[in-house]
């Protein structure tokens, strides 16, 4: 007679471990910086539009700005997917929200704060949404713009950028934003933000968008490319004087 031994010690097989996992484990496709600033009538973000497979700029027309509701943009760098995943729970919100009939929607402080407890939930059971996030928006008048981490560390500014944008563009940023810049002017600040960045941080693209948010609604360009020179001493011999470079 065939006896069968029923074990009661876990499986550890690589498959089935594999096949259990719906989560991302690891970023794959990911988007560098997003930066946005206040200016006199509204909020202006820039995003390229790169896609990273690891090291390896594999996409270049991938959409990292979105309109939520009637008042906020929002803008992701990191993992794409998780992007997606949170613009679903996003169009969950706002047509729970409409559903309501009652003459009020979300306005962005509403959907940041929401976004700081997804983020920060998702965080605490080990499983992030690999995304740094930026939301703006005008509501009654009102200019919001904030950020927020992987792991919900949130903020409000009048200009806030992600990835390598907080290193690049932030310094830039503090030295020449005002309070009152024109739509032209703020175009062509970001445009300078975003021209360091795609010489700086291998990850960036030429080719970018720019949305707009007013009380009026939410625009985003067309893409288009920047003006460029590479003719600089510094990029022709990037390790000259540099001690111990390879």
């Amino acid at each position: 007679m065939t006896q069968f031994v029923i074990s009661d010690q876990p499986n550890h097989s690589p498959l089935i471990a594999e096949a259990s996992s719906e989560r991302t484990l690891y970023p794959y496709v990911t988007g560098t910086s997003v930066v946005a600033i206040k200016y006199k009538d509204g909020i202006l973000m820039a995003a390229d539009m790169g896609g990273s497979y690891g090291s390896t700029l594999r996409y270049k027309s991938v959409e990292r700005m979105k309109p939520i509701g009637k008042h906020s943009i929002l803008g992701a760098s990191g993992e794409i997917s998780d992007f997606q995943e949170i613009l679903r729970y996003l169009d969950d919100l706002i047509l729970y929200d409409n559903m309501w009939d009652d003459g009020n929607s979300l306005g962005p402080k509403e959907v940041h704060n929401y976004l700081t407890r997804v983020m920060y939930n998702r965080r605490n059971k080990f499983d992030p949404l690999w995304n740094s996030l930026v939301l703006g928006g005008v509501k009654n008048g009102q200019k919001y713009l904030g950020m927020v981490t992987m792991i919900g560390v949130n903020f409000e500014d009048n200009h806030v950028a992600t990835g390598f944008g907080n290193h690049l563009a932030r310094p830039i940023l503090r030295a020449e934003w005002k309070d009152d810049l024109s739509f032209e002017d703020g175009v062509k600040l970001l445009e300078k933000c975003m021209r360091v960045l795609l010489y700086r941080d291998r990850s960036a693209v030429n080719k970018l968008q720019i949305a707009k948010i007013t009380e009026a609604g939410v625009t985003v360009s067309q893409p288009y490319s920047l003006k460029t020179f590479w003719g600089f001493s510094a990029f022709q011999n990037p390790t000259a004087g540099a001690e111990g470079s390879w």
